[in-house]
């Protein structure tokens, strides 16, 4: 029988299988939550009739991909535009035709990747349609790729071009990673942060965590990778699967890193005042 791809209505989780999947990945880990009413596995056919697509513009040659109404994790995907071909991070829940026929007119993909299972949503989509040359994983995220194909596994640090570099950080995830883009002062973080915002979009509080849902703390040594990756970088906007948040700069980030290990395990979501005055001092 022939492989179709199915999405877990519960995460969003897509697997390409013969038939609807035994269980979801995602769900059954521990980092979040299991449906409360059972397994519940869409086809593509069905999910396309759920979902209305919507892109905006932002600064710095970026745009954002999402679907409406929200569909299991509800991420966005990031299209960064270049001459020499454009570069998507993350992806929403599903691209429907007029997302695809607008990421065509942009001049299609010529590099994909992800930082994490959480952010992969309809990554199998834009493979088949754009044929990108590149579709870039973390190693250790391999086993949660079932609907696509990894054509470069990496270990530690991948330069996708020249200031454009995904690093390994784990944490969260075995296999999460970071996107850091030196030219738009970015950092694509994955889930290392969470960024609280309000309906404006205006930054409120981050944290960092083993599990969001759960409050699971991360352990210090995988805060000390983190800080180890990131204090290097040069950036003054943090871009989630869900969230784009200008004004989280690497001494933010930082601070959120350094209240994390300042006392007993916690996961603790720290106001952007606070978090400025310890960047300041």
């Amino acid at each position: 029988m022939p492989l179709k791809p199915y999405a877990c209505s519960n995460c969003g989780h897509w697997q390409k299988y013969f038939a609807p999947p035994p269980d979801c990945p995602v769900c059954t880990d521990t980092r979040n939550d299991l449906p409360h009413d059972g397994w519940h596995f869409r086809p593509a056919e069905e999910v396309r009739r759920m979902l209305k697509g919507s892109w905006r513009r932002l600064e710095r040659d970026m745009v954002a991909f999402s679907t409406s109404p929200p569909f299991g994790l509800n991420g966005t995907g990031w299209l960064l535009l270049h001459e020499d071909g454009n570069v998507a991070f993350e992806a929403a829940p599903f691209y429907t035709d007029d997302m695809l026929a607008e990421i065509e007119r942009l001049g299609g993909i010529r590099i994909l990747a992800s930082s994490h299972v959480h952010g992969y949503g309809a990554l199998w989509q834009l493979q088949d349609v754009f044929q990108p040359e590149v579709l870039a994983i973390q190693k250790e995220d391999l086993r949660m790729t079932k609907a696509f194909r990894v054509t470069w596994p990496y270990d530690d640090a991948l330069q996708l071009r020249p200031g454009l570099t995904l690093h390994h950080v784990g944490g969260h995830y075995e296999g999460q990673a970071v996107l850091y883009d030196e030219k738009r002062r970015t950092l694509f973080c994955g889930d290392a942060f969470k960024v609280d915002q309000d309906e404006r979009g205006e930054n409120l509080a981050v944290s960092t965590h083993k599990a969001f849902h759960k409050s699971i703390p991360l352990t210090p040594k995988e805060v000390e990778k983190y800080r180890g990756v990131i204090a290097p970088l040069d950036f003054d906007t943090v871009c989630t699967p869900f969230e784009y948040a200008p004004g989280v700069t690497t001494e933010i980030a930082l601070a959120v890193l350094d209240d994390a290990v300042s006392g007993p395990p916690g996961v603790r979501h720290i106001p952007m005042g606070e978090l400025r005055e310890r960047a300041s001092a």
